[in-house]
């Protein structure tokens, strides 16, 4: 009587479509290792999860003292609360580039020893930060309640910019997750990508007030189109959104994306060589 074997060959040339289904088959990877890295961040914490809420929090705090009351810049609404609209998009970027960033380089165990899609790591890194962000909107809530702001409709396009945030950060992350594992400089790189960005970007204070003639190219910072959306979308500001520079903002943040799966997809398979 024969007796059949079976075995799993892993392969490094594997076709698009087998990979894309791939992702699907290794959900629960996915959903584990993102559940694992919400643990681990909080893990013997003594106010655990509640970091989420006290960092944003102390930042805007200091935001609305150096913009609001010290340089005294002009705003139609309660100045926290267009600074925390700003922050919400920044932090959940800022935070996913960090941790995607070194997401390849924490699980290098894993990704040396078994196939799964490499994808599935960084993005359930995002997905971590993804969480944070959600827990954060409890404060701007917490802050319409306070000074008794009532968003508009505008509000319903929320979700459009929260995916549009995603994708940014997803393709921002893949990029530098991609290229720490080949640099392994750009683990320096990324704090300063961070500090710097949150200065050039509109977090404490309005796009208005940048001269019209720059806009366009102010506008080349990505995260200044998506900011612009959360702030239409929360304070119902039509003048939060200039429009060229909003689609040019939206092309980057696109292209961001399409470019970063593509350099993650042609390098994937070197990654378990150079950890």
């Amino acid at each position: 009587m024969e007796q059949s074997e079976h075995y799993l060959r892993i392969e490094a040339g594997r076709t698009e479509a087998q990979y894309w289904r791939d992702l699907w088959r290794y959900r629960e990877l996915f959903y584990f290792l993102a559940w694992r890295d919400i643990l681990v961040r909080y893990k013997q914490t003594v106010i655990g999860i509640a970091w989420a809420l006290i960092r944003p929090f102390l930042t805007m705090v200091v935001f609305t003292v150096v913009f609001g009351k010290l340089a005294n810049l002009p705003s139609e609404v309660p100045y926290p609360i267009l600074v925390f609209s700003a922050m919400l998009p920044w932090q959940f970027f800022s935070n996913s580039l960090s941790e995607s960033s070194n997401s390849l380089i924490n699980n290098a165990n894993l990704i040396s020893k078994v196939y799964f899609p490499r994808l599935v790591v960084p993005t359930s890194a995002v997905v971590v930060s993804f969480v944070d962000f959600m827990i954060s909107g409890i404060i701007l809530i917490g802050l319409m309640a306070w000074y008794d702001f009532v968003p508009s409709w505008r509000i319903l396009m929320l979700p459009v910019f929260v995916v549009i945030a995603f994708i940014a950060s997803v393709g921002a992350g893949l990029w530098l997750c991609s290229l720490n594992v080949q640099y392994r400089d750009f683990r320096y790189i990324v704090p300063f990508i961070v500090q710097f960005g949150l200065y050039i970007s509109p977090v404490g204070f309005s796009s208005n007030i940048v001269p019209e003639r720059w806009r366009l190219l102010y506008s080349l910072n990505p995260m200044v189109g998506v900011i612009d959306g959360f702030r239409w979308a929360i304070l119902g500001d039509d003048s939060q959104i200039y429009m060229p520079g909003f689609l040019l903002s939206m092309g980057l943040v696109l292209a961001i994306f399409i470019t970063g799966v593509g350099y993650f997809r042609r390098m994937e398979r070197t990654f378990a060589d150079v950890i």
